[in-house]
């Protein structure tokens, strides 16, 4: 990008181009505008501008139907080159977690608008993998693929317990919330007595391709719990995208 292009104050406009670029990161392919400008906190006039510049500069791409941007070729080519080379095994990345933690944790990934576990707590027994696979509305682990992947919540909502989110207004509502950067959160929605919290996993170009989850008892998982957050998404940074695939 030409910064001579960014008008007044340079090192600000270029301070936040790159917020823009990690917003669109963070949300994923086909991120709107709107949700962009929102997690990088930037106005949304100055931010459309900034887009405008990031997409012509091949740093952004709008995506087919115009609704919303992906990373565009400068900036795969810029992640791809900042690859470590060594390899990591998730199975040890998620041992050392595992260590940490009192509740289960499991490691999901996002192949074709669907969810799959690729890696299930050897320790703690998770029932009820059919409904999260058939019912993401439910879980943590499903609203982070619905966030980035919206279209998937269309139709009729099922009832899995009485905490479910059935309508699709406030199911919308927490969905924006997470495309904001927070984590997934549930609480008795998919199981009674069951409590999550899921952060996204992104492959080299920074899109989501599958989430970190702890899974744990209601009353003593907390959902708002920071530390445990903050954890998750630190190891979720260590793991191997394109093992979750």
């Amino acid at each position: 990008m030409a910064v001579r292009d960014l008008g007044g104050n340079e090192p600000r406009a270029v301070q936040r181009a790159l917020a823009l670029l990690e917003a669109a990161a963070r949300l994923g392919s086909g991120a709107s505008a709107k949700d962009i400008a929102a997690l990088a906190g930037i106005p949304p006039a100055t931010a459309y501008r900034l887009l405008n510049l990031l997409v012509a500069d091949g740093y952004l791409v709008r995506i087919a139907d115009l609704s919303g941007f992906a990373l565009g070729r400068r900036t795969r080519e810029l992640a791809g080159a900042a690859e470590q080379a060594t390899p990591v095994d998730n199975r040890v990345v998620l041992e050392e977690l595992r260590a940490q933690v009192r509740y289960g944790v499991y490691l999901a990934s996002y192949t074709a608008g669907r969810v799959r576990l690729v890696d299930r707590d050897p320790d703690h027994e998770l029932s009820g993998e059919r409904t999260l696979v058939n019912a993401p509305h439910a879980s943590a682990i499903g609203k982070l693929l619905l966030a980035s992947r919206p279209d998937l919540a269309s139709g009729p909502l099922r009832k899995v317990t009485a905490r479910t989110i059935t309508d699709p207004d406030t199911l919308e509502l927490e969905l924006s919330v997470i495309r904001r950067g927070e984590p997934a959160r549930e609480v008795d929605e998919i199981r009674v007595g069951r409590s999550a919290l899921a952060v996204p996993v992104h492959d080299w170009g920074r899109a989501v391709v599958g989430c970190l989850a702890a899974i744990g008892p209601t009353g003593r998982l907390a959902v708002d719990d920071d530390e445990l957050v903050e954890l998750l998404r630190a190891y979720a940074g260590r793991v191997v995208a394109g093992a979750t695939t």
